[in-house]
Protein backbone atom coordinates (compact mmCIF):
# COMPACT_ATOMS: atom_id res chain seq x y z
CA UNK A 1 0.00 0.00 0.00
CA UNK A 2 1.23 3.17 -1.20
CA UNK A 3 1.40 5.85 1.68
CA UNK A 4 -1.11 5.07 4.83
CA UNK A 5 -4.91 4.03 5.18
CA UNK A 6 -5.65 7.87 4.97
CA UNK A 7 -3.88 8.56 1.71
CA UNK A 8 -7.11 8.57 -0.41
CA UNK A 9 -9.22 10.36 2.08
CA UNK A 10 -6.75 12.98 2.59
CA UNK A 11 -6.50 13.32 -1.54
CA UNK A 12 -10.15 13.72 -1.68
CA UNK A 13 -10.77 16.07 0.71
CA UNK A 14 -8.93 18.72 -1.11
CA UNK A 15 -12.07 18.62 -3.66
CA UNK A 16 -14.73 18.62 -1.57
CA UNK A 17 -15.26 22.43 -1.64
CA UNK A 18 -15.98 24.70 -4.53
CA UNK A 19 -14.41 28.01 -5.01
CA UNK A 20 -17.21 30.02 -2.94
CA UNK A 21 -16.76 27.69 0.12
CA UNK A 22 -19.49 25.53 -0.77
CA UNK A 23 -19.27 21.85 0.40
CA UNK A 24 -19.93 19.19 -3.32
CA UNK A 25 -22.03 16.52 -2.40
CA UNK A 26 -20.39 13.54 -4.80
CA UNK A 27 -16.58 14.80 -3.63
CA UNK A 28 -17.79 14.79 0.33
CA UNK A 29 -19.24 11.28 0.10
CA UNK A 30 -16.66 9.95 -2.01
CA UNK A 31 -14.01 11.11 0.20
CA UNK A 32 -16.19 9.83 3.12
CA UNK A 33 -16.20 6.53 1.53
CA UNK A 34 -12.64 6.19 2.28
CA UNK A 35 -12.47 6.42 5.67
CA UNK A 36 -14.07 2.87 5.60
CA UNK A 37 -11.16 0.76 5.02
CA UNK A 38 -9.72 2.80 7.72
CA UNK A 39 -12.89 1.44 10.17
CA UNK A 40 -12.11 -1.89 8.39
CA UNK A 41 -8.54 -2.55 10.69
CA UNK A 42 -10.61 -2.44 13.64
CA UNK A 43 -12.17 -5.50 12.90
CA UNK A 44 -15.27 -6.49 14.53
CA UNK A 45 -15.41 -4.26 17.35
CA UNK A 46 -15.76 -1.21 15.13
CA UNK A 47 -18.85 -2.84 13.37
CA UNK A 48 -21.03 -0.75 14.51
CA UNK A 49 -19.50 2.36 13.28
CA UNK A 50 -18.72 1.08 9.80
CA UNK A 51 -22.41 -0.11 9.42
CA UNK A 52 -23.51 3.20 10.32
CA UNK A 53 -21.02 5.66 8.11
CA UNK A 54 -21.74 3.13 5.18
CA UNK A 55 -25.53 3.39 5.59
CA UNK A 56 -25.66 7.01 5.54
CA UNK A 57 -23.64 7.97 3.32
CA UNK A 58 -25.92 5.25 0.88
CA UNK A 59 -29.27 7.08 1.98
CA UNK A 60 -27.40 10.54 0.73
CA UNK A 61 -25.76 9.14 -2.37
CA UNK A 62 -29.07 7.98 -3.36
CA UNK A 63 -30.58 11.07 -2.93
CA UNK A 64 -27.88 12.83 -4.85
CA UNK A 65 -28.35 10.55 -7.85
CA UNK A 66 -32.20 11.41 -8.15
CA UNK A 67 -31.14 14.67 -8.98
CA UNK A 68 -27.22 15.32 -9.28
CA UNK A 69 -27.80 18.85 -10.35
CA UNK A 70 -30.45 19.68 -7.90
CA UNK A 71 -28.62 18.05 -5.00
CA UNK A 72 -25.08 19.17 -6.01
CA UNK A 73 -24.28 21.14 -2.39
CA UNK A 74 -24.51 18.89 -0.06
CA UNK A 75 -26.79 21.32 2.47
CA UNK A 76 -29.66 21.46 -0.49
CA UNK A 77 -30.20 18.41 0.38
CA UNK A 78 -31.26 19.24 3.91
CA UNK A 79 -32.81 22.45 2.54
CA UNK A 80 -35.35 20.57 0.11
CA UNK A 81 -36.49 17.95 3.57
CA UNK A 82 -36.51 21.13 5.48
CA UNK A 83 -39.19 22.67 3.13
CA UNK A 84 -40.94 19.07 2.53
CA UNK A 85 -41.34 19.20 6.42
CA UNK A 86 -39.69 15.53 6.45
CA UNK A 87 -36.10 15.91 7.73
CA UNK A 88 -37.03 14.63 11.46
CA UNK A 89 -37.94 11.59 10.02
CA UNK A 90 -35.29 8.88 11.02
CA UNK A 91 -34.48 7.48 7.66
CA UNK A 92 -34.30 11.02 6.18
CA UNK A 93 -31.30 12.11 4.56
CA UNK A 94 -30.70 15.36 7.33
CA UNK A 95 -30.91 12.44 9.68
CA UNK A 96 -28.69 10.39 8.14
CA UNK A 97 -26.03 13.55 7.64
CA UNK A 98 -26.19 14.14 11.26
CA UNK A 99 -25.55 10.72 12.04
CA UNK A 100 -22.72 10.67 9.89
CA UNK A 101 -21.19 13.61 11.56
CA UNK A 102 -21.38 12.88 14.88
CA UNK A 103 -19.63 9.43 13.60
CA UNK A 104 -17.14 11.06 12.42
CA UNK A 105 -16.90 13.30 15.30
CA UNK A 106 -16.33 9.58 17.24
CA UNK A 107 -13.13 9.06 14.81
CA UNK A 108 -11.69 11.89 15.32
CA UNK A 109 -11.52 12.03 18.85
CA UNK A 110 -10.12 8.78 18.23
CA UNK A 111 -7.41 9.49 16.72
CA UNK A 112 -6.49 12.76 18.41
CA UNK A 113 -6.96 10.90 21.45
CA UNK A 114 -4.07 7.98 20.10
CA UNK A 115 -1.89 10.79 18.78
CA UNK A 116 -1.46 12.49 22.30
CA UNK A 117 -1.68 9.71 24.27
CA UNK A 118 0.91 7.39 23.30
CA UNK A 119 0.83 4.67 26.27
CA UNK A 120 -2.91 4.42 26.02
CA UNK A 121 -4.37 0.85 24.88
CA UNK A 122 -6.63 1.02 21.95
CA UNK A 123 -9.77 0.08 23.85
CA UNK A 124 -8.99 2.62 26.51
CA UNK A 125 -8.97 5.34 23.46
CA UNK A 126 -12.21 3.70 22.08
CA UNK A 127 -14.43 4.19 25.12
CA UNK A 128 -12.93 7.63 25.90
CA UNK A 129 -13.57 8.90 22.70
CA UNK A 130 -16.83 7.30 22.49
CA UNK A 131 -17.75 8.55 26.32
CA UNK A 132 -16.91 12.44 24.86
CA UNK A 133 -19.00 12.24 21.40
CA UNK A 134 -21.39 9.47 20.65
CA UNK A 135 -22.54 8.50 24.23
CA UNK A 136 -24.91 11.20 25.22
CA UNK A 137 -26.91 10.86 21.78
CA UNK A 138 -27.24 6.86 21.93
CA UNK A 139 -29.99 5.62 24.38
CA UNK A 140 -29.18 1.99 26.59
CA UNK A 141 -29.57 -0.42 24.03
CA UNK A 142 -27.00 1.06 21.38
CA UNK A 143 -25.00 2.68 24.07
CA UNK A 144 -24.52 -1.32 25.34
CA UNK A 145 -23.44 -2.38 22.15
CA UNK A 146 -21.36 -0.05 21.87
CA UNK A 147 -19.47 -0.54 25.19
CA UNK A 148 -19.12 -4.30 24.04
CA UNK A 149 -18.24 -3.77 20.96
CA UNK A 150 -15.42 -1.39 22.03
CA UNK A 151 -14.02 -3.60 24.21
CA UNK A 152 -13.11 -6.17 21.47
CA UNK A 153 -11.03 -3.86 19.35
CA UNK A 154 -7.65 -5.15 18.17
CA UNK A 155 -3.82 -4.53 19.97
CA UNK A 156 -3.03 -0.88 19.53
CA UNK A 157 0.66 -1.99 17.54
CA UNK A 158 -1.26 -4.00 15.39
CA UNK A 159 -3.21 -1.48 14.50
CA UNK A 160 -1.40 0.98 13.97
CA UNK A 161 0.86 -0.86 11.49
CA UNK A 162 -1.52 -1.94 9.18
CA UNK A 163 -2.95 1.71 9.06
CA UNK A 164 0.70 3.04 8.41
CA UNK A 165 1.55 0.94 5.43
CA UNK A 166 4.70 2.90 3.57
CA UNK A 167 3.32 6.38 4.48
CA UNK A 168 4.16 8.85 7.85
CA UNK A 169 1.05 7.59 10.20
CA UNK A 170 1.05 10.18 12.92
CA UNK A 171 1.48 12.61 9.86
CA UNK A 172 -1.39 11.72 8.36
CA UNK A 173 -3.73 11.11 11.77
CA UNK A 174 -2.90 15.58 12.03
CA UNK A 175 -4.11 15.52 8.99
CA UNK A 176 -6.78 13.85 9.22
CA UNK A 177 -8.69 15.31 11.79
CA UNK A 178 -7.44 18.56 10.63
CA UNK A 179 -9.12 18.32 7.36
CA UNK A 180 -12.49 16.97 8.61
CA UNK A 181 -12.78 19.00 12.00
CA UNK A 182 -14.00 22.25 10.08
CA UNK A 183 -16.30 20.27 7.90
CA UNK A 184 -17.74 18.50 11.07
CA UNK A 185 -18.19 21.79 12.83
CA UNK A 186 -19.99 23.12 9.91
CA UNK A 187 -22.39 20.35 9.42
CA UNK A 188 -23.20 20.59 12.98
CA UNK A 189 -23.67 24.37 12.28
CA UNK A 190 -25.97 24.19 9.93
CA UNK A 191 -27.88 21.54 11.01
CA UNK A 192 -28.48 23.22 14.06
CA UNK A 193 -29.79 26.32 12.37
CA UNK A 194 -32.23 24.06 10.80
CA UNK A 195 -33.38 22.80 13.99
CA UNK A 196 -32.00 19.45 13.38
CA UNK A 197 -29.32 19.13 16.44
CA UNK A 198 -30.66 17.16 19.10
CA UNK A 199 -32.26 13.82 17.41
CA UNK A 200 -31.31 10.61 19.53
CA UNK A 201 -30.88 7.13 19.64
CA UNK A 202 -32.77 4.19 21.17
Amino acid sequence: MEGTVFTAFLDGMAHVKNEEGEVLTKPFLDACKHILPVIDQFGAAMALVKSDIGSNLSRLESKYLSNPSEFKHLYSIVQAEVEAKTAKASSSCTSGLLWLTRTLDFLVELFHILLEHSEWTMSQACSESYSKTLKKWHGWLTSSSFTVGMKLVPDRKKVMDVLGGTGDLNSDIERFCTSLCPFLEENHRFLASVGMNNLKAS
